[in-house]
């Protein structure tokens, strides 16, 4: 049950950062809301480039086999953690000669080390099975940061205010996770220079796959406004910012969960055949639910449009979303499931490979349909949606890494939804209610015989 309550902390987490942004670019101004979405973005980018490879480092080696190991990789990672701080100090005076109010930047660093320590602090509760705590904590940070910053948009409508309400959250946050967290980990161990080392080249990499792996959408992005001019390009834009959230959350949810145990089972006794099932039922969770959530959307396409898209950008919209579907299921797989057995053995050429190939395919997938077969917003669609699908035969190849036992019936049954949902949202597109409704329908009768068994693996 703490496994699942912890995916109820994901989707509670991703449901209110929804609600969030739409309230608050509502409330703000439109040059307002340009301020704050652009500080939100920096801070997560500066979390993202001073403490993305320490929590990468800690989801491989921490806690470590045994309590020695524990003690000297939290100690290391501690010791890092302060030195990152440093960086993001720098950053702040650097932003600060560059013509950035002192305030801004350095608020801007305070809210980047508790974005990029309560992720670390987090992804330890999980390594260390921790499902209970994590859940709290997570949807505790989430609250509070909502709590904070709708305080300080109805305070006063700028980004003065909302600046200060969400820095009233973090800082909230951060004395809470203090106080929980005092005395759970036990006393700092010592920092070690060889755990440094494995740190840096294992996070290093991870974090730049994962940076590579973010450029590809701001790629694609680049290519529908080059080639279709600002205002044409609104409704593909806006299709990539939307349906790649659904998959975003699905594969980051089963990672969180379940990552943690197939370390340990690697750790212990990678050869197994507890292992091989393990890693089987993973693959299998990641593959099957991302389907079946593309089923999902690919019901719900019409009948959202409708309800959610502007009017102007509606056919666009339409024409594009089933491609830009398949496209984000395909790169939740490509960048979730098959570096899996990569990441367990340490593979660093491997994983740095995958993610710029997936990126550059799927972008040069895009230029080249745009080349011979014109540009528009179908045939860019089209043609990342085939960069996307060459990436992914091309990194079938590092399933052969690690033996695994993968059971098949839950990916045919979300195979079979996602053929059943298409063929009926093309088939009754006339009525997007019915077809929805339909949609759905079909998605639940073809998942229904694999989900509870998918849900036992998920909490096992």
């Amino acid at each position: 049950m703490a496994k699942i309550a912890a995916l109820g902390a994901y989707i509670y987490q991703a449901v209110l950062a929804l609600g969030l942004l739409l309230v608050v670019a509502h409330r703000l101004p439109a040059a307002e809301f340009t301020a704050y979405s652009l500080f939100i973005s920096v801070v997560q980018f500066g979390a993202i480039a001073c403490f993305e490879w320490i929590r990468f480092a800690c989801s491989r080696f921490y806690p470590g086999p045994d309590a020695q190991s524990e003690a000297t990789e939290r100690g290391t990672i501690t010791s890092e953690f302060l030195a990152c701080c440093g960086f993001c100090a720098v950053g702040a005076l650097i932003a600060w000669f560059c013509g950035v109010p002192a305030p801004v930047a350095g608020l801007g660093a305070v809210a980047a080390i508790v974005q990029g320590g309560s992720e670390i602090h987090l992804t330890m509760l999980r390594f260390r099975h921790a499902f209970r705590l994590f859940s709290w904590m997570q949807a505790l940070r989430a609250s509070l940061m909502a709590i904070g910053t709708l305080a300080g948009a109805w305070a006063g409508a700028d980004f003065a205010h909302v600046l200060g309400g969400a820095m009233a959250g973090y800082l909230a946050y951060l004395v809470l996770a203090i106080l929980v967290s005092r005395g759970g980990f036990g006393e700092p161990g010592r920092w070690s220079l060889e755990a440094m080392r494995r740190h840096l080249a294992y996070g290093g990499i991870s974090a730049g796959a994962s940076v590579a792996a973010m450029l590809a959408p701001l790629g694609l992005k680049a290519i529908f406004t080059a080639t279709l001019g600002g205002q044409a390009a609104a409704a593909p834009l806006l299709a990539l910012d939307l349906l790649q959230r659904p998959f975003v959350l699905i594969v980051s949810a089963i990672y969180a969960i379940r990552y943690p145990s197939l370390v340990q089972l690697f750790d212990r006794d990678g050869g197994s055949g507890e292992f091989r099932r393990e890693l089987g039922r993973y693959y299998a969770l990641l593959a099957g639910f991302s389907a079946m959530g593309a089923a999902a959307v690919l019901s719900l396409l019409a009948v959202a449009t409708t309800l959610l898209i502007a009017p102007e950008l509606r056919e666009s919209f339409l024409r594009v979303a089933p491609l830009i579907t398949f496209t984000a299921l395909i790169r939740a797989i490509v960048q979730t499931l098959l570096p899996t057995a990569a990441h367990l053995q340490r593979r660093l050429a491997a994983i740095a490979g995958l993610a710029v190939f997936d990126s550059a395919l799927m972008c040069a997938g895009a230029l080249a349909a745009t080349a011979w077969f014109g540009g528009t917003d179908f045939t860019i669609s089209a043609g990342a949606a085939v960069g996307a699908l060459v990436a992914l035969a091309g990194g079938l190849l590092l399933l052969r890494l690690l033996p695994f036992e993968m059971p098949r019936l839950p990916l045919a049954s979300a195979l079979l939804a996602i053929v059943a949902a298409w063929a009926i949202s093309t088939w009754l597109g006339g009525n997007v209610v019915l077809a929805a409704a339909a949609g759905l329908g079909v998605t639940m009768l073809a998942s229904l015989p694999v989900l509870p068994r998918m849900l036992r693996w998920l909490a096992h």
